[in-house]
Parts: C-alpha cells; sequence; structure tokens
C-alpha cells in the first residue's frame, strides 16, 4: 500500500470537514493539530514537491484542537514554473477528501499604514495581477470568494501577483491606489478555485514585512520566513478559534 494510499484510507475512516494550508513559514501554527497520516506531495498524483524554503510539501490527516481535518504543509506557486492546475491540485485534494471548508494563509507585505509584521489580516478580497491584463484593468474581484472570516482580525484585500521578484515601490503605489491592503504570490486562484466547488473560504494573511517602498531595508525571504514565526502562536489561536466555531465546538 502506497503512502497515499494510506492517507486515503485514513481520511475514509476520519471524514474530515476542515483543511488548513500553511504558507512560508507559517507551519509551526499546526501545534493543535495531531495527526493520523500524512503523505509527501511527490506521493499525489498531480502535485510535485516545492522548491521554496519554508514549504515542507506535506499533507496530513488528523485531528485539530480535536476536530476532524486535512493540514497542508506548505504549497506549490506559479513561480515555481507550474500551471494553474498544479497549483491548485491541493484544492482539488481537499475537496476530494470531504472537505467544505478551507483556510488559506499566507505570508503578505503589509501595504496598508496600520498593518505591521507581525500582523495577521482576514482577507474579505482580493487584487489579481496575474498576467498583464491584470495590470492594464487593475479590475476588483465582483464576487469575492472569501465566505468566511476570522472575527478577531482586522479585514483587508490582498493583491496576489506572480513573483517571484518582489514588488517594485512603483507597483506598491499603484497597489494602494487601487485599494490593496497587502500583497503576495498566492492564494487568489486557490480561494477561486475552491469556491468554484462549493467550498467556505477563509484566508489569513501574515504581514511579515512592509511592502517595497514603505520600510527600510532589504526585502528577503529569510525575513519573511523569520517574521512569519512570531505570529504562529497567535494564528495558531485564531485558526482554532474558527475551526471550532464553524464545528460548533465551543471548548
Amino acid at each position: 500500500m502506497t503512502p497515499f494510499d494510506q492517507f486515503r484510507d485514513a481520511t475514509a475512516a476520519i471524514q474530515p470537514r476542515f483543511a488548513v494550508v500553511f504558507g512560508s513559514g507559517l507551519a509551526d501554527a499546526a501545534s493543535p493539530f495531531t495527526s493520523v497520516a500524512s503523505v509527501p506531495f511527490a506521493d499525489v498524483p498531480g502535485l510535485v514537491p516545492p522548491t521554496v524554503a519554508g514549504h515542507k510539501g506535506r499533507v496530513s490527516v488528523g485531528h485539530w484542537a480535536g476536530v476532524p481535518a486535512v493540514v497542508s504543509f506548505g504549497r506549490v506557486h506559479f513561480y515555481e514554473g507550474h500551471p494553474w492546475d498544479r497549483v491548485t491540485r491541493l484544492v482539488q485534494l481537499v475537496a476530494e477528501c470531504g472537505v467544505t471548508t478551507l483556510i488559506l494563509t499566507n505570508a503578505a507585505g503589509g501595504i496598508r499604514d496600520d498593518l505591521n509584521p507581525g500582523d495577521l489580516m482576514a482577507i474579505r478580497g482580493h487584487r489579481k495581477l496575474l498576467d498583464a491584463e491584470g495590470w492594464k484593468t487593475l479590475a476588483t474581484e465582483n464576487r469575492p470568494p472569501y465566505s468566511l472570516l476570522a472575527p478577531s482580525l482586522p479585514t483587508g484585500v490582498y493583491a496576489a501577483l506572480t513573483g517571484p521578484c518582489y514588488e517594485t515601490p512603483a507597483e506598491i503605489r499603484a497597489l494602494r491606489a487601487i485599494g490593496a491592503d497587502a500583497v503576495g504570490m498566492s492564494t487568489a486562484m486557490e480561494a477561486e478555485t475552491a469556491a468554484a466547488l462549493g467550498l467556505r473560504v477563509a484566508g489569513i494573511s501574515c504581514i511579515t514585512n512592509k511592502a517595497a517602498g514603505l520600510g527600510s531595508g532589504t526585502l528577503s525571504h529569510h525575513e519573511v520566513e523569520a517574521t512569519a514565526k512570531l505570529a504562529v502562536a497567535r494564528l495558531a489561536e485564531v485558526l482554532t478559534g474558527l475551526i471550532r466555531g464553524q464545528s460548533g465546538e465551543t471548548r
């Protein structure tokens, strides 16, 4: 029996209804989660191992504070050279597992003045700038896919870019002008795919740095990972509250 077969059998027995995807450096927020079965991305049909630091590339099924759940420790990105159907394969996988609520987390640069490194922001909508047409129109999503918000967090609009380069100060000024509060390189396509599959979706950004031109120093992935670790205890608390609240658990 392959690791993926073991994962599927455990999933069928546990019947998870919640899934969490962890972004860069955020996996330590899974402290309330107890794994029953785990499979590396490489053993999941349609997935490949991530190449970005801070993404372990494993999917586990078990219990989050007693609630049946699937947890993905990392994701793959478009900028790693993957087509969009591979980027969104995780979403399809958790839907196949019977999950009905997906919580996406990411590391993001803060654009809005009151968002500082270490803060968490609940995503209420996004701007998708994933090709030249997106930059030409700077169109707002008419129907945001985020149907759930963490009630204890400030809300904001997430700008999704392809990466892998960090944005220029000029690009950040443009994003601020169209109402973006934070910026990153993931989440939007996953959220839209999940909504199209009928899943409820929540998104949480961990602000790991001030966006380009808004802070001092040079942006780096090392800084992203280091700052993300400062927020994991708070993120674990928020995720537990969201999962228990949606499942009817109150303890």
